[in-house]
């Protein structure tokens, strides 16, 4: 690659995400009780327009708790709860016997709650549960809603055909493609089907790719921020990519970006607990219908925020993908594992 394409190419990623100024936004050293390290936060806007941040956090034994923080610009001057917004609670709930994490939240208005979509670290694995809450104070826990190994999982805000849909991405021994599921109570989950599969060979999204944030509705389909986990000769890179599916039948995918749109390269994203990460679970609207904030743990340590337009998000989807159809990126002679 000569170096006009390669200014090209970085001017054109760091155009459509452009990084907080003061990332990372969050760090363990805000935190009012020791920990060590705070990440992966879901997101949403409370009706005043507070952003709210659950975030994972990992005390100093290892184990993870969600704990809430709030803003007024979503950037600083953070309020954060005195103490865990979440604990686990392995007596009643076994499966989060070594911690909950990596939250995404979805506002349901028709049940007028949030609904959290979270990791359950049980003893055979990762697995998906959810609770609800109207005030990020109290919580109704649905329970474990998937049987490990599930991860990555976060709801549609509202029905579909009277059923509940849910994302989510199981994992075998050796690929992990991306899920829905629906449901008529949010407790019992069926009609599973793959909607995007991990590609093979030296892509950037080979082997195992997951949801980041909830989708987002558009006028043009709903729009998938998901990552990527590709490993290297020293050690995984995870990225960011874009789908786009019909906003009229949510299992059928219109695009995929070929490239990567998101990757590590500020120090506290390359550098951390676990190096070389960018991990999203959640985002907020601007009122401008456009502005879009996305919120992402960095290296396992930290918080970062960058912003793009969902507008420049979209056009760059369309120029640099093609449509989709059945014999796209598939996984050849029907060999899922």
């Amino acid at each position: 690659m000569s170096q006009t394409s390669e200014a090209k190419q970085k001017l054109q990623h760091e155009t459509l995400f452009k990084r907080e100024k003061n990332n990372p936004i969050l760090t363990a050293a805000h935190w009012p009780y020791p920990v060590n390290s705070v990440f992966n936060p879901g997101a949403t806007l409370l009706e005043d327009g507070t952003t709210l941040l659950l975030c994972r956090v990992e005390d100093r034994s290892g184990l993870s708790h969600l704990c809430a923080a709030r803003s007024k610009d979503g950037i600083s001057n953070w309020v954060i709860d005195k103490k865990p917004t979440l604990l686990p609670s392995p007596t009643e709930y076994p499966e989060e016997t070594w911690g909950i994490e990596d939250p995404r939240i979805t506002y349901l208005p028709e049940k007028k709650v949030y609904a959290v979509a979270y990791t359950s670290y049980s003893m055979p694995g990762p697995t998906v549960s959810i609770a609800l809450t109207k005030n990020f104070k109290k919580f109704e826990r649905v329970g474990m809603v998937m049987p490990p190994l599930n991860k990555d999982a976060a709801l549609l805000p509202h029905k579909i055909c009277g059923k509940w849909a849910m994302i989510h991405r199981p994992t075998t021994s050796h690929y992990s493609h991306i899920w829905i599921s629906f449901s008529a109570d949010l407790d019992h989950w069926g009609d599973h089907k793959m909607i995007l599969q991990a590609r093979r060979g030296p892509w950037w999204d080979s082997d195992k790719i997951g949801l980041s944030p909830p989708v987002i509705k558009t006028s043009e389909g709903w729009l998938m921020i998901y990552h990527s986990v590709r490993h290297t000769a020293s050690g995984a890179i995870y990225r960011i990519g874009l789908a786009l599916f019909d906003l009229g039948c949510h299992q059928t995918c219109l695009r995929r970006s070929d490239t990567w749109v998101l990757t590590p390269e500020a120090g506290y994203e390359r550098n951390g607990d676990v190096a070389n990460v960018i991990f999203p679970c959640g985002y907020t609207i601007a009122e401008d219908g456009d502005t879009l904030r996305l919120y992402y743990g960095g290296a396992d340590t930290c918080i970062g925020m960058v912003t793009g337009s969902l507008r420049e998000l979209l056009s760059w989807l369309q120029g640099n993908s093609k449509v989709m159809d059945s014999d796209d990126i598939s996984l050849r002679e029907n060999n899922y594992d």
